[in-house]
């Protein structure tokens, strides 16, 4: 809104001329979409909807919104309970391809209840179902859309979740030449598909609890699968309490994009300007390279991850670097 212009008499001519041309133009037709959601109470300003100065650092805690707390709490209050549809937050492009990023009017803390679980679950489903009369291809938010693949077999976008890029983005940010990882956590997709592939490379991955090994063991095979070692030896507890000069702290898995993505000028959640999550770059890698697979659901197999990250290197996404520890692994 040029309201400044207009008073001063400073505004092109032609501006009106040429945003009732635009009205006429058919509605751009995305060749992906990321599909998100809210992760906590003050992201809502972290969007393009929010406060550009904002959502170009990533997100933290800023004094001011601690005042505005009453007013986040309403608008969060009437965005979660009174929408019941994704919209578009941000189109982007990458060389040729259309990007569109959608936003589930929904944050972590409301994924409590079943019934509020149905609910995100209905959002997801209509967002792939408005893709598809696009006739564009979609991506999934979490590891659980195979659901709606076995419920809609004829879909014709297709379903990322970005798993296996997220997995070979943390075996790359290893050290080259450790020998033996511990693991600690739940056992996730990502996490399940990070210890296949630590084990398919040849490094031995320790576990603490038998629970655990036999959950991991059952998705390995071959001869990679002693490799995965039930271990005995005394840990301290984990995660640790305090931080450590010879150990490597990582943020959520992520790409550096490349200078050919445009319109990109809002940092994601707290990752830092011009850097991508995993699993979203896993979709615009997987739209870019063209694939037919699906990659969604636990029981699907992943895409080789050794072929994703290869594919997106190849497309200009760049590892972050950490830097070197003189320590023995």
């Amino acid at each position: 809104m040029p309201m400044y212009d207009y008073i001063y008499g400073t505004n092109d001519k032609c501006s009106d001329s040429l945003y009732e041309s635009l009205l006429e133009q058919e509605e751009e037709k995305p060749e992906a979409i990321h599909l998100t959601h809210l992760t906590s109470l003050d992201s809502i300003y972290h969007l393009r909807l929010g406060f550009a100065s904002f959502s170009s650092h990533p997100l933290s805690s800023r004094f001011y919104l601690v005042l505005m707390k009453p007013i986040t709490l309403i608008i969060s209050f009437v965005l979660t309970s009174f929408s019941s549809r994704t919209f578009v937050f941000e189109r982007n492009r990458f060389g040729d391809l259309t990007l569109h990023s959608h936003l589930l009017p929904k944050f972590s803390s409301h994924y409590k209840s079943q019934q509020q679980k149905e609910s995100i679950n209905k959002l997801i489903e209509t967002a792939i179902l408005e893709a598809e009369k696009k006739d564009v291809r979609g991506e999934e938010l979490n590891g659980y859309g195979e659901m709606y693949v076995r419920k809609y077999p004829k879909l014709k976008i297709k379903i990322v979740d970005g798993t296996s890029l997220a997995a070979a983005v943390v075996v790359h940010s290893i050290p080259a030449g450790t020998r033996e990882v511990l693991f600690r956590g739940q056992i996730t997709k990502v996490a399940r598909a990070i210890v296949i592939s630590l084990c398919q490379s040849g490094i031995k991955v320790m576990v603490l609890h038998k629970e655990e090994h036999c959950m991991l063991a059952r998705f390995i095979g071959g001869d990679c699968k002693e490799n995965l070692v039930l271990t005995t030896n005394d840990y301290p507890m984990f995660p640790p309490r305090e931080l450590r000069k010879n150990c490597f702290y990582h943020t959520t898995p992520a790409m550096i994009i490349p200078d050919s993505a445009q319109n990109i000028d809002s940092c994601e959640n707290w990752l830092g300007r011009r850097v991508m999550s995993a699993w979203r770059v896993g979709g615009i890698v997987h739209a870019l390279e063209g694939w037919e697979e699906h990659e969604c659901g636990l029981e699907v197999p992943m895409v080789n991850p050794p072929r994703v990250w290869e594919a997106a290197l190849r497309n200009g996404f760049k590892p972050l670097v950490f830097p070197s520890l003189d320590v023995v692994y």
